[in-house]
């Protein structure tokens, strides 16, 4: 999705403003537990679906917390967050990230993004920082926000 007048050239008009809303996406038991096999962070409030029901303040599995924050990536491109006029862009770090409720299997979540700051590096390059609130389909709290940034590309 494209943000109407977004560029390289225009970021700086858009710091302070709401970026935009990606879409809904579903965080099902499938997903947790791929994530489980690549990471193998195989904990049991995270897979066991029988125990987690039984044994889990939460009622049954959650998505792992960094399994949330990894949506991030996914998002932020398919948001246009990332100028349609830029040769590349790369991670370039995080900064105060919270996970400030769990993900239940099977709940779906979507990330609001905010820009924060669009730091002219030279050469073309221009650091983004973007506020990201990862919010629960239903749920008041949100489960994570985050401070991502990425250097853009000219």
């Amino acid at each position: 999705m494209a943000i109407e007048g977004y560029s390289m050239a225009t970021l700086c008009a858009f710091v302070g403003k709401e970026l935009g809303v990606s879409e809904w996406m579903e965080v099902d038991q499938a997903r947790i537990n791929a994530f489980a096999e690549c990471t193998e962070d195989r904990q049991w409030i995270h897979v066991d679906v029988e125990r987690a029901r039984k044994e889990s303040p939460f009622g049954g599995t959650i998505a792992h917390g960094y399994l949330t924050l990894s949506l991030l990536a996914g998002k932020l491109t398919g948001m246009g967050v990332v100028p349609g006029d830029a040769r590349a862009a790369v991670n370039y770090g995080l900064d105060k990230t919270r996970f400030l409720a769990p993900v239940r299997a099977g709940l779906r979540v979507r990330n609001r993004v905010r820009l924060l700051s669009a730091e002219n590096k030279g050469d073309g390059r221009v650091l983004l920082r973007t506020e990201n609130t990862m919010e629960v389909e239903g749920e008041a709290r949100p489960a994570m926000v985050a401070e991502a940034l990425a250097l853009v590309m000219a």
